[in-house]
């Protein structure tokens, strides 16, 4: 079967050593080899390379011609006009409509989704002019990632666009100590701090979203509240005279950061597991406001949530960037990052095979280097 799909998985691993694409491939091979009658597929391309999502379209197209009926729940809504018949579009746990796939347009889509249009999702980021260096990476060989160099500044959003596999996330991830970094320099705010401790580098101002947030980012049987107080540790005005927190003042610096980014107060008491995904990513972006930080890396900041949460998250991305911090926006969303991104830097093959800008920063200019070998400027 994974061969049939063009999934390129070694069999013998558990699924527990796998990336979170291939975990991805193996619910998906394990939905084909049901033959049930009735398949229901959720954010199936999530994490799939495009050449993958290919083979997963034809299986399903020709489970279709079987006779199978296909239930396809994405937030990917321009595969919708591939694969679908007719589109049912939810809002607030409500059904806003059914249309047709074909007979609708992208924009009409996302103003269904939303209840705005779309040029009210993505925001406007001012840009900070000669903003100072921040963060600067330079030749930096890690697994995966082959030279490479890069400077995030001040009042900046830098936009990261790749494949699966292009080194786009193992970059930042060797940059934070997550995976050894074997040649090249890191400096955070003009001191030197390759292969210097992860919780080290935090501590001086590097807020990191992960793109997996259940295994990575959350305490997923804590409450909301609990995860946001995590980020107030050693913060002076939270701990009391000994040195303890204070959980009066916890509670209320936690709540206040809820409300920043749009948690429900009744979702605040609620285990992190009971939430939907896009209540889980508000509360991931909510530990980002627990201390004061220069810089900004958002690894995949809306997977699997919805249009209206996703603009939510972007007017945090503006607030943070209009405030003068570095921000990092790493996305396999092309839409996304083009529209987020000031600068935007193009992965392939482990290197940075394009530095675009300003209008340069087109689909068409993204993809050509999407498999491209050296780095060109556009």
């Amino acid at each position: 079967m994974f061969s049939k799909l063009g999934f390129d998985i070694d069999t013998g691993r558990r699924v527990s050593d796998l990336s979170r694409a291939q975990q991805q491939m193996v619910e998906i091979a394990k939905a084909f080899l049901a033959k049930a009658r009735v398949l229901i597929l959720d954010e199936p391309t999530a994490s799939l390379t495009e050449k993958e999502t290919r083979k997963l379209f034809g299986f399903i197209a020709k489970a279709k011609a079987d006779g199978v009926g296909i239930v396809y729940i994405s937030h990917r809504i321009q595969e919708f006009a591939e694969i679908a018949d007719q589109i049912s579009v939810l809002r607030d746990g409500k059904l806003i409509g059914t249309v047709g796939a074909k007979e609708t347009s992208e924009h009409e889509l996302v103003e269904l989704m939303t209840g705005r249009a779309i040029d009210k999702i993505y925001p406007d980021i001012a840009r900070r002019p000669d903003g100072e260096v921040m963060l600067s990476l330079s030749g930096i060989h890690a697994g995966g990632v082959n030279g490479v160099s890069v400077d995030i500044r001040a009042g900046e959003v830098l936009g990261v666009a790749g494949l699966v596999g292009s080194g786009k996330s193992r970059i930042w991830r060797a940059a934070l100590g997550l995976q050894p970094i074997t040649a090249g320099q890191v400096t955070l705010k003009g001191r030197d701090v390759t292969g210097r401790p992860t919780r080290e580098l935090l501590r001086q101002g590097i807020f990191y979203l992960p793109p997996d947030r259940k295994n990575e980012g959350l305490q997923m049987v804590a409450t909301a509240r609990e995860n946001i107080a995590l980020a107030l540790t050693g913060r002076k005005d939270v701990s009391g005279p000994l040195g303890f927190l204070s959980p009066r003042r916890s509670r209320e610096l936690a709540d206040r950061i809820a409300e920043r980014v749009d948690i429900s107060p009744a979702y605040m008491k609620r285990a992190v597991v009971n939430l939907s995904g896009g209540n889980q990513q508000k509360v991931l972006f909510g530990k980002g406001f627990g201390q004061d930080r220069d810089i900004y890396i958002f690894d995949e900041p809306t997977v699997g949530v919805d249009m209206g949460t996703r603009s939510a998250l972007y007017r945090l991305i503006k607030e943070i960037a209009e405030a003068g911090k570095a921000v990092v926006v790493i996305s396999s969303d092309l839409p996304e990052v083009m529209n987020l991104a000031h600068r935007l830097v193009v992965f392939s093959k482990g290197r940075i095979s394009a530095e675009l800008d300003g209008a340069g920063i087109t689909e068409e200019n993204v993809l050509k280097h999407f498999f491209a070998d050296t780095r060109s400027p556009a």
